[in-house]
């Protein structure tokens, strides 16, 4: 299920990205807002986005002076990311990459000093993949370093609707969401500080989110 879900949805949001190339618009993410907060009070220089799509949250961060690496399984979508910040004066400030997020994160031990993903960890991924992506935040990130990451929960309305495709991933118009219950939250704080879990609402549905923040013990 895993590998070919996750195939289907490659394409899909590479098609999506063609068809919308800022479909997102420009404005950074509330999440991104205050996960730039959290980084500037823990001093962070270096850090790393999943999922950065067209770049919206990835640019914003590189404009509050830190150096950005920026994840996507869709190279359409790096493709923009990495024009609009030529354009504002920030290429030297974003590395773009194409990457899968099932596949070991492309960055060495303790490179980064925070991490944040907005709706990456409830994409298309199964359980174990999730945990897996989790143990490689944690490799990456230095002791010390905050990893804010949001997602879909099952409390929202689609959770348990369209198309299902086991262990809690449900298909709506082509995208693909995997709903967190609170276990699996508490689950992969296990071994870090959890320091919040914050729900909050987005978009027209609207999509109900959890924001978590996690702390990388010293």
């Amino acid at each position: 299920m895993d590998e070919d879900l996750g195939a289907l949805q490659r394409e899909h949001w590479q098609d999506t990205y063609r068809r919308h190339p800022v479909m997102y618009g420009s404005e950074p993410s509330r999440a991104a807002r205050y996960a730039a907060e959290v980084f500037a009070e823990r001093s962070a220089g270096t850090v790393l986005e999943l999922g950065a799509g067209h770049g919206r949250d990835a640019l914003w961060l590189a404009g509050r002076d830190l150096r950005v690496h920026a994840l996507d399984f869709s190279a359409t979508a790096l493709d923009r990311l990495e024009r609009d910040a030529a354009e504002r004066g920030l290429a030297d400030r974003v590395t773009a990459r194409v990457h899968d997020a099932r596949e070991e994160l492309p960055l060495s031990d303790a490179s980064v000093d925070g991490v944040f993903a907005h709706m990456l960890l409830c994409m298309a991924l199964s359980t174990d993949r999730i945990r897996a992506l989790a143990g490689e935040v944690r490799r990456v990130l230095r002791p010390g370093g905050s990893f804010v990451y949001t997602v879909r929960h099952t409390g929202d309305a689609h959770h348990g609707t369209g198309v299902p495709h086991g262990d809690g991933i449900f298909e709506h118009g082509g995208f693909a969401v995997h709903f967190f219950d609170r276990a699996l939250v508490e689950e992969l704080a296990l071994g870090w500080r959890l320091e919040e879990v914050h729900p909050f609402e987005e978009g027209d549905l609207p999509r109900r989110l959890w924001r978590v923040t996690m702390v990388r013990p010293a």
